[in-house]
């Protein structure tokens, strides 16, 4: 099972829960990320908050979604639409739903306040795959629409 991460920059957020999801997910789940609008780099913020979380940062890149490795079966949008932020409509037979959280990319403030900005974003992104992976995977798999209905509560689960 291959799930997307999508955002615009792919800098951020979507590389936090590739990342995080990947180092949580059982055997036969797999995370990737991608962008609509990829910035061209990873935030090194984003980096070193993983390492820092006992999650390699290596091999992370910023791509576009037309460069994915496999094609995807669920998609997640992670963009914060809800503050103005276009957030890309992936095409394709795929599961998607939407868990905004805010892009701390673009915090401002002093350095604790960005800081926080991330680790708030990787918290709720963490708390969301971690609810996410314990539903009855081997159950849900087989019925979409339940899959769905829990992927679409999850998005709403905060830290």
């Amino acid at each position: 099972m291959n799930v997307l991460f999508l955002c615009t920059g792919n800098s951020c957020r979507s590389i936090l829960g590739e990342a995080t999801f990947n180092h949580l997910a059982p055997a036969g789940w797999k995370a990737m990320s991608a962008g609509s609008k990829p910035t061209g780099y990873v935030h090194p913020r984003s980096l070193s908050l993983l390492g820092r979380e006992g999650i390699s940062p290596d091999g992370y890149f910023s791509k576009s979604w037309a460069d994915l490795p496999a094609t995807p079966n669920i998609v997640i949008t992670v963009c914060a639409s809800a503050a103005g932020e276009t957030c890309p409509a992936y095409l394709g037979p795929v599961m998607r739903t939407h868990w905004g959280v805010d892009d701390p990319a673009h915090a401002t403030g002093t350095e604790e306040e960005i800081e926080a900005s991330f680790m708030g974003a990787y918290r709720i992104l963490r708390a969301r795959i971690k609810a996410f992976l314990a539903l009855p995977l081997d159950e849900l798999e087989a019925d979409s629409a339940r899959m769905k209905a829990e992927l679409d509560r999850i998005g709403l689960l905060q830290a």
